[in-house]
Parts: structure tokens; C-alpha cells; sequence
């Protein structure tokens, strides 16, 4: 486990649920990865790249919603500038993306 956090440190990440509307491959990432356009609904579109070919093929992943964080700074992943993160549960080299269990609004605050 990693070091305890207070409240406060949780309220200020920003997670949001966003729709994928958009999945292309990333070859000129280090390990496997797509890189996916994301809609947030009034907090507009956003890209990130994730590693997540293991189990998700491109066509699953489209219009698929997905919890993510909004609020991390940009991040160039080779000459892709990742703007938020998506979550996933970790199970050795699998990733299994956290979505809501029914559809909700694009931009959806998570508690």
C-alpha cells in the first residue's frame, strides 16, 4: 500500500466519465498502446494513450465510456501529448478499464 492520503488530497483529482470516440494504434510507443480521443461532454475532447491492447481491441473500445483523471498535467508520450489518464484495474500485464455500470452524461463527476 502506498502512502495514506488525506481528504483533501482526493478532492482535488478530477475524475470524469468520458465516452471513447476515437481509437488508433501507437507503434511509436515504448510498450503496446492505443491512443484514443475522448469526449467529456461540456469539458470537451481529450486524448490520452493507454496501454491497454491486451485485452480491449480497437473495436471494443469505441463509444465505450471510461472513468479518467482530467486534472494531471499534459504529457508527450514520443510525439503524442497525452491529456488525461484513463483507469484500469492492473492484473500483471492486463489492464481493465473502470466504466460505469450504466451510461451516464459525458463529463460525469466521480465520488
Amino acid at each position: 500500500m502506498n502512502q495514506p492520503i488525506i481528504f483533501d488530497d482526493f478532492t482535488k483529482v478530477d475524475l470524469r466519465v468520458g465516452t471513447i470516440i476515437e481509437v488508433n494504434d501507437f507503434p511509436e510507443a515504448q510498450n503496446p498502446a492505443y491512443q484514443l480521443t475522448i469526449d467529456f461532454g461540456d469539458l470537451g475532447i481529450k486524448k490520452s494513450s493507454a496501454q491497454i491492447t491486451t485485452l480491449s481491441s480497437k473495436d471494443d473500445l469505441l463509444n465505450k465510456q471510461i472513468v479518467a483523471i482530467i486534472n494531471f498535467p499534459k504529457k508527450q508520450i514520443a510525439k503524442f501529448m497525452s491529456e488525461c489518464l484513463v483507469l484500469g484495474a492492473v492484473e500483471g500485464k492486463d489492464v481493465i478499464l473502470l466504466n460505469p455500470e450504466n451510461k451516464v452524461k459525458n463529463g460525469t463527476p466521480v465520488a
